[in-house]
């Protein structure tokens, strides 16, 4: 996992991102506080991007394929930050090198499988309940679990949306084309069970949906990235971040997550990525799981205390007290809403008001130095108790405005510097290389 975090005001937009890196393995998992996760976008204009979550994708290194998006955009000029964005999501769509269609499909069978022995493991685990309960079942209760389960997941399924700009038609059509694909992983999930053709068709449905519906794997299982600065024509900072997923029949699983303009209504922001629990806890002024606690328990008190309360009343008329707890419930009922609304408003007006008023204000060094603490602050938490230390090593810190563009405040390098003059010298010579050339024409 990671902690990024973006600040943005009227003048410039802070970036800083942990260096801290999970690697998963079937006997345990290894962490390494060297992962890079902020980049330039470009060379030439104020962009940057960063990234949580998992730090491939399709197997590929984000940085990678950052690296050589970069080579490709060279010193082009968007109008806006979303038109960088979408210039990157077309990049990766559009990458047959890096996403070969081989790959597609590997990537495809290994979901494929995964999620249809969730399935079946949750049909095995009903039968075997009823096994121990029973000592035994029939052919008919095995095809009432197997379809009720799998309509259960199909249902589910179906209440996503399709991914942008897809339709009902582009469903039939990646079933169609592989219908082999799914038909084969079903067979080997399944095996013997007595699958009807309806249970099939289903399951074909929910295939396809793996792939073209907006409904996603968790972090760090998926891929975060973050693009914040300035177009051409942006006068003020944007930020926008994605989820993204995996590309199969050359279509992009991704979804737009976050995104905020900075404009002359909206003098700042601050937003935090993956782990932001202390980033919450420091701007609302209470941490968010003792927050969700307290919400949820009170509930239960003001749902339970009509009840309780008419107990302790003897009525001996039934109608008279059915009467009195719709009251009680509707009054209780009022109460804790009004409670809610107090503790959002005085969260809003004490604690996030004060602090936004004040980043609105922060010159470019206090924003990096206010970027760099609060992503520390998650790195301390982890440190300081029995967690996984899955944020922390050094912080890199960058500042985008309008008329600096991209500058590192910190930035750690795998190499000594003073060892590789080179690597500096030839950062921006493939450019000049082209304006010489150009010249000579």
């Amino acid at each position: 996992m990671t902690a990024e975090i973006g600040i943005l005001n009227k003048t410039a937009v802070a970036l800083a991102a942990d260096s801290a890196v999970t690697i998963q393995r079937e006997k345990g998992q290894k962490i390494y506080n060297s992962a890079n996760k902020l980049f330039m976008l470009s060379k030439y204009h104020p962009v940057g991007i960063m990234l949580f979550g998992n730090a491939t994708f399709m197997k590929v290194p984000w940085e990678t394929i950052i690296k050589e998006y970069r080579k490709k955009l060279s010193d082009t000029e968007y109008l806006t930050l979303k038109d960088y964005a979408n210039d990157f999501i077309n990049y990766l769509i559009s990458n047959r090198i890096s996403f070969p269609e081989s790959e597609q499909v590997k990537y495809c069978k290994i979901r494929l499988r995964g999620c249809f022995l969730s399935i079946q493991q949750e049909i095995g685990k009903q039968l075997k309940e009823i096994i121990c309960h029973k000592g035994k079942t029939d052919d008919e209760e095995i095809k009432q679990i197997l379809s009720k389960t799998i309509d259960n997941h199909y249902q589910k399924w179906m209440t996503f949306p399709l991914l942008k700009d897809l339709a009902e038609d582009d469903v039939n059509k990646f079933i169609e084309k592989y219908k082999s694909k799914i038909e084969e992983n079903v067979k080997a999930a399944f095996e013997k069970l007595p699958l009807d053709e309806a249970n099939i068709k289903q399951l074909l449905a929910i295939g396809a949906g793996l792939f073209l519906r907006q409904r996603f794997l968790s972090l760090p299982n998926i891929s975060g990235i973050v693009i914040a600065g300035f177009g051409k024509d942006d006068l003020f900072p944007s930020i926008i971040s994605y989820r993204l997923e995996c590309i199969v029949d050359n279509k992009l699983k991704y979804t737009e997550h976050t995104s905020e303009s900075i404009s002359f209504d909206n003098d700042a922001a601050i937003i935090p990525f993956a782990q932001r629990e202390m980033v919450d806890t420091f701007i609302e002024g209470i941490d968010p799981s003792l927050e969700r606690f307290s919400i949820a328990y009170l509930n239960k008190i003001f749902v339970n205390y009509p009840e309780s309360l008419l107990k302790a009343i003897l009525l001996k008329d039934e109608k008279d007290r059915e009467k009195i707890l719709n009251k009680l419930k509707e009054a209780s009922k009022q109460i804790f809403d009004d409670y809610s609304d107090k503790v959002k408003a005085y969260k809003t007006n004490i604690h996030i008001v004060p602090i936004v008023k004040i980043v609105a204000i922060l010159p470019k060094d206090e924003l990096a130095s206010m970027a760099e603490a609060l992503v520390n602050l998650t790195s301390f938490k982890r440190r300081v108790t029995m967690d996984a230390e899955t944020v922390g090593g050094p912080i890199d810190v960058a500042v985008i405005s309008k008329g600096d563009g991209f500058v590192w405040i910190k930035r750690k390098h795998y190499f000594k510097a003073e060892l590789n003059h080179h690597f500096f010298t030839n950062y921006y010579r493939g450019k000049e290389n082209e304006r010489a050339e150009g010249s000579q024409d």
